[in-house]
């Protein structure tokens, strides 16, 4: 199909897109500012294990708090273990929140259109490629995700954990949700350990406010949920610090994509997913979040859902 100079062309060579097609320019012209607005995806499934991962993060806490540190006898001992725990706690939670409320980096549906087209100024002869699926034109680098229904800039994968894909937009929070979660898990693992010491040592007598079977069965589920959490993000936390700095995308290794892109040095990668030089702001979920902002942008737009 010759148009306007330029080629249109499909990635999996569906039926070209024509001018009856039907597709409202209209509808990316309402989500030009989804950036501005609070992405969330409704997948049962997603929801589901979101949930979980809050649920067994208040469990480890619960466990480390009311069973190991209150009842200890060394006050300094209970407090900086204490506070240590609960501060990495509210940052792995604040990084999977920012991971799951924040877009990836959808490209806008349904702006495929020959109006849309020619405000690109393509040079003649350039191609241009269509995803059939959310009728969007895909950007070098984008993927379809079938659960967000959307293209995603710079996908890497979708993560139920997070119920979102990990994009161009949010992956910095999803490498802290995980070296977060690794770093509690691996703690609550030492916790464990000089607890259980104690306790044997001092054969099961004032060890813990609850009975000795008790604080066994709640001890070594604590132990198995922190060894099964510690593994998983722990390799996961390498895989996408090695994909930062190789500036390649899960997806990309797994096709073995070749990089059309002109790649960037490992810390250049590392600089343009965290932002700006090495601060502490590389590691703050909180950076860039702005509540007021948030909240006057969610009552004049309200908030921006994938189904």
């Amino acid at each position: 199909m010759q148009s306007s100079g330029h080629r249109f062309r499909e990635v999996e060579h569906h039926p070209l897109l024509a001018e009856n097609d039907g597709y409202d320019s209209s509808s990316s012209a309402s989500e030009s500012d989804m950036a501005d607005r609070v992405w969330f995806i409704r997948d049962g499934c997603g929801m589901v294990c979101a949930v979980m991962t809050w649920l067994l993060v208040v469990y480890a806490d619960f466990v480390v708090t009311f069973v190991m540190l209150l009842p200890s006898k060394d006050f300094w001992y209970s407090l900086v273990n204490g506070v240590l725990f609960n501060c990495l706690a509210v940052l792995a939670l604040s990084s999977h929140l920012r991971t799951m409320l924040t877009d990836p980096g959808a490209v806008p549906k349904g702006n495929a259109t020959k109006e849309y087209m020619e405000s690109l100024q393509l040079k003649p002869g350039e191609v241009i490629y269509k995803c059939p699926k959310c009728c969007s034109i895909k950007p070098e680098r984008a993927h379809h995700c079938s659960i967000c229904k959307r293209c995603i800039r710079k996908m890497d994968h979708h993560c139920p954990w997070v119920n979102n894909c990990v994009g161009e937009r949010n992956q910095r929070f999803f490498v802290l949700f995980t070296m977060y979660i690794a770093l509690i898990s691996a703690h609550a693992l030492v916790l464990c350990g000089f607890q259980f010491f104690s306790c044997v040592r001092g054969q099961w007598i004032e060890c813990s406010d609850f009975s000795p079977p008790v604080t066994v069965i709640l001890l070594i589920f604590l132990c198995l949920e922190g060894f099964l959490f510690l593994t998983f993000t722990a390799v996961m936390f390498g895989t996408q610090i090695h994909s930062i700095c190789n500036d390649e995308t899960e997806i990309e290794r797994l096709k073995s994509e070749k990089p059309t892109w002109e790649r960037r040095l490992r810390w250049e990668g590392m600089k343009s997913v965290f932002g700006g030089q090495p601060s502490l702001l590389w590691i703050n979920p909180f950076s860039g979040f702005r509540i007021r902002r948030l909240m006057l942008r969610a009552k004049k737009g309200g908030p921006e859902f994938s189904v």
